[in-house]
């Protein structure tokens, strides 16, 4: 019989992806000690999840990590994000965001960033070990992987739409199958046609049709190229088969002509149009998020955004659980507040799905002239630019100010030691008291890991003062008012809802 090594750690996550790694890090910075479980026995360089929508470029410079990203961004990528590739760009300005674009920076560079300073801040990540085994109860959970025996007070499931977590609890991923395959891969072309396009443009005019393939070929400089091909009439949905060179010059040749050759294939992947969504995204000591929690079509760049803002969300909650600065129950509002916000994502990549049909129907195609009139409306535009990007993004809280709910623009600040941005304010993780007018009392009490932070804005915030949290939406908001009871209810509650 194998002896397993015994091992304690207060939360395990399970998964090395961007959700696992940022989970990972939110935790670590709060001080809870982290260990998370790889299957992997070392990143693999695959095309997929590469765009860094607006809210989540705002998320990661709160904690001081846009900064060594943007330095791997994929140079001549899309300046402007999309809705089902309609050629009429979506407009983020109106929102308020330092960001209005969407970043494209290739996954694996993500996870690496992320892993090197989750391990800087004290989390432990150990890769090729794989989980086989979980056993929860009212006090703990034990983990089993590779040739570890794991105790945790809590595990954190981010490992993936395969999630084998979720299946060792024999829990549901209710939802639709997916219907069709493409394959997404970085390439370098050798020799190239007249058809393959030189210089950058918008999505809808970089796919093309012919020999019953549909493929869209991007320019990344010099002789890389990103393509993403299909069969018009293939439905095989199996993803884990390998894609060959072979495969690729097919599709290519098919599209841009017999002369059109692949010099190498750097990386490449499959994906389907796949929806399913957790029931629950938290089971007794088990809390699940990203591709575990939630898979959908890869339409507008939403999976890697949707999975690291369920780790923003979970992060301090959990920490704050963990070290008993908040009761178990604060962990209730991680699905009340996140399962709504995966379900919004399936419906609209739902959508997204059909209006981006490469072979659409005399119906479809009609659809989309619709659509595409109604994003030259500002209004429209602006809705649809909020959605995708997440910056729309608001959760119910109880309180009556408009404001509470909502993230918290950046603003140029300047406080008692200089000039900052508000966004500086939340790179250790705390939530922020902010007194914009002088209304917080000198001898308010506030309990660990808020900030009271003092200082003067030129750009009109809403309010006098207001209290944000750790992950950037607004909880509680006053006029002019000294805070009294509502603060303290808020703060009480745990910075989520106050029941």
């Amino acid at each position: 019989m194998k002896v397993l090594t015994e091992i304690e750690t207060e939360v395990v996550v399970a998964g090395a992806g961007p959700t696992g790694l940022m989970l990972a890090y939110e935790l670590a910075l709060a001080g809870v000690e982290t260990l998370v479980l790889e299957k992997l026995h070392q990143r693999v360089e695959q095309v997929k999840g590469g765009g860094i929508q607006p809210r989540t470029a705002e998320l990661l410079e709160s904690r001081g990590l846009l900064a060594p990203l943007l330095p791997r961004a994929v140079p001549g990528e899309p300046a402007s994000g999309h809705f089902a590739a309609l050629p009429v760009p979506l407009d983020c300005a109106p929102w308020r965001t330092r960001h209005p674009f969407p970043i494209a920076i290739p996954q694996w560079e993500i996870e690496e960033v992320l892993e090197e300073r989750a391990i800087a801040a004290g989390a432990r990540v150990l890769r090729g070990t794989a989980v086989s085994g979980v056993d929860s109860d009212d006090d703990g959970v034990v983990v089993t992987a590779g040739g570890l025996r794991v105790r945790a007070r809590y595990l954190a499931a981010c490992d993936g739409g395969h999630s084998t977590v979720r299946k060792l609890l024999g829990l549901p991923f209710p939802g639709r199958p997916g219907t069709h395959q493409a394959v997404l891969a970085d390439i370098r072309l050798s020799a190239v046609s007249s058809l393959v396009p030189q210089q950058m443009g918008h999505m809808s005019s970089l796919t093309r049709h012919a020999r019953g393939y549909w493929a869209m070929l991007v320019p990344l400089g010099d002789d890389r190229y990103r393509i993403t091909f299909g069969r018009a009439d293939r439905t095989d949905t199996t993803r884990d088969v390998p894609v060959t060179p072979e495969e690729i010059t097919t599709a290519l040749q098919a599209v841009y002509g017999p002369e059109t050759t692949v010099g190498a294939v750097e990386n490449a992947s499959r994906f389907t149009d796949a929806t399913r969504q957790v029931e629950r995204y938290r089971t007794g000591r088990v809390l699940f998020g990203g591709d575990a929690a939630h898979i959908h079509p890869p339409l507008g760049g939403q999976g890697l955004n949707l999975g690291i803002q369920d780790a923003f969300n979970l992060g301090w909650k959990l920490a704050a659980v963990v070290q008993d600065r908040a009761p178990s129950g604060l962990l209730d509002s991680y699905h009340a507040e996140r399962h709504p916000v995966g379900a919004q994502v399936l419906h609209h990549t739902s959508a997204q799905r059909v209006l981006a049909d490469p072979n659409p129907s005399e119906d479809v195609a009609a659809l989309r002239d619709i659509f595409i009139d109604l994003l030259r409306l500002p209004d429209a535009n602006r809705r649809l630019a909020g959605l995708v990007s997440g910056l729309s993004l608001r959760y119910e809280m109880s309180g009556e100010h408009p404001l509470i709910g909502q993230r918290v623009p950046d603003a140029d600040l300047v406080t008692e030691t200089g000039p900052t941005r508000l966004s500086a304010l939340f790179g250790p993780g705390h939530a922020v008291l902010l007194d914009l007018a002088g209304t917080v009392p000198d001898d308010l009490r506030l309990p660990p890991r808020i900030d009271l932070v003092r200082a003067t804005c030129a750009d009109d915030l809403g309010a006098a003062a207001l209290l944000v949290r750790p992950d950037g939406y607004i909880r509680w908001a006053a006029d002019s008012a000294t805070p009294g009871d509502t603060l303290l209810a808020a703060i009480a509650g745990g910075l989520a809802r106050v029941h």
